[in-house]
């Protein structure tokens, strides 16, 4: 692990704004890990927000919600800041906001929910995991094996990144709530919250509204909040290589998530809306922002300008594990933790050069790999040899491209020989 400069300070102190609904909102189809999602609507249809739009017949999936009223116009091949291209559901919004939202549980009606019932709640609301990873949240609260111990993940090690610090600070009572939900479904009695050192109003705050669970305070370093190194640093326990939190008894949520699992049980409210940070050297009004899924990022960029200079590069999430965009038109999906503006300055192009056996990628290695050897072997064609040297235990941090002296793109060929060796 390594300590990176933050430039947290663009949004740190911003409070969450509540963005203006989109004119249209395009919501893809694919927007979770598992299968993609059928429509279930035509062209011309009336939705409401919250309505389920998208489902799919797969065990490992999250329904699709729309996050405006309006009338469906179009359903098309559209821009994906993961996937590139998706077909997405377009609704034009009618301004009206109309919800079929059936309202509030009483605290006595959730205290009677069953582990089951609150899961199938989590799944009908769309709920996924919330800190870039999207994989459904209702199969993570019901693991194959017995569980002993829930970890919420409230790192944010990615630099840039605030939008989970201000929910921790704003929201600290109903993340709570939804930790206490989550805890249920999965019947744990040790519940830790994690937190890094640089985020002390947070910290703060979780120690003022309770005592039933462990506080955390980790060092703030990268990639802390990695699943795995985050259960390292915070049990001092080590999940195999090739195998899951689970199978040590730990399963570990995002803040975000848990957010979601409050609103979800309380309000019966489906995933259509998130915080994301807007920032970047580019703009005059940096914010964390809470939008609309399917609302495209320019309008976003807009919301948080005017521009101060024309960005080089657009990057959705962190600048060490997010994706850089081809076009503005890409829309907010329940994984989007940020939209990040570099100058040009800020994205020097290094020539890639030749590997000098350094070791410094594998000495940082989080997860002790040799990414060297498995980009060797990438370049090659081997993706046999890729795999045999741990390529799909790689978590895609970036540490090894960031500190390689010679610039070579490693771990973008370690994604490639992960994606040949499950073909």
């Amino acid at each position: 692990m390594v300590r990176l400069e933050e430039n947290k300070s663009l949004t740190y102190d911003k409070a969450v704004e509540v963005m203006p609904s989109p004119s249209c909102a395009y919501i893809p189809l694919s927007q979770h890990l598992g299968k993609i999602c059928s429509p279930q609507l035509k062209l011309g249809d009336t939705v409401l927000v919250g309505q389920k739009i998208a489902e799919a017949q797969a065990q490992v999936y999250a329904p699709i919600h729309a996050s405006v009223s309006g009338k469906v116009i179009s359903i098309q091949d559209w821009p994906h800041p993961v996937l590139g291209r998706c077909e997405a559901i377009v609704i034009e919004n009618d301004g009206l906001d109309k919800s079929q939202a059936s309202g509030f549980r009483l605290q006595a009606e959730i205290d009677k929910l069953t582990p089951a019932q609150i899961r199938n709640l989590v799944f009908k609301a769309g709920i996924v995991g919330m800190g870039g990873a999207s994989f459904p949240t209702h199969i993570k609260l019901n693991p194959p094996k017995p569980v002993d111990t829930l970890i919420i993940n409230g790192a944010e090690c990615e630099p840039y990144l605030t939008a989970d610090y201000r929910l921790m600070v704003e929201r600290t009572k109903e993340i709570l709530s939804g930790v206490e939900l989550a805890a249920r479904c999965l019947g744990v009695k040790k519940v830790y919250i994690a937190i890094e050192d640089n985020k002390p109003e947070a910290i703060k705050q979780f120690m003022v509204h309770g005592s039933w669970f462990m506080l955390k305070v980790l060092k703030s370093q990268y990639p802390q909040g990695g699943e795995k190194q985050l259960i390292k640093n915070t049990l001092g326990k080590e999940v195999p290589q090739g195998r899951l939190p689970f199978d040590i008894g730990v399963v570990v949520h995002n803040v975000a998530t848990c957010f979601a699992v409050y609103e979800a049980v309380h309000f019966n409210k489906p995933l259509y809306e998130r915080v994301v940070t807007v920032t970047g050297s580019c703009l005059a009004n940096p914010k964390n922002v809470l939008t609309r899924i399917g609302t495209p990022i320019k309008e976003l960029i807009d919301f948080c300008g005017p521009l101060k200079e024309e960005p080089a590069k657009i990057i959705i999430g962190g600048p060490m594990m997010g994706i850089a965009q081809f076009s503005a038109e890409v829309p907010v999906i329940k994984s989007t933790t940020g939209i990040i503006l570099f100058n040009k300055e800020e994205t020097e192009d290094l020539k890639e050069q030749f590997c000098i056996r350094c070791g410094a990628c594998i000495r940082e290695c989080p997860v002790g790999l040799m990414p060297c050897l498995i980009n060797l072997a990438s370049e090659k064609g081997m993706w046999r040899e890729a795999k045999t040297y741990g390529a799909t235990d790689c978590i895609e941090c970036g540490l090894c491209s960031y500190l390689c002296p010679a610039n070579r793109n490693l771990v973008q060929s370690i994604k490639r020989a992960k994606l040949e060796s499950v073909k």
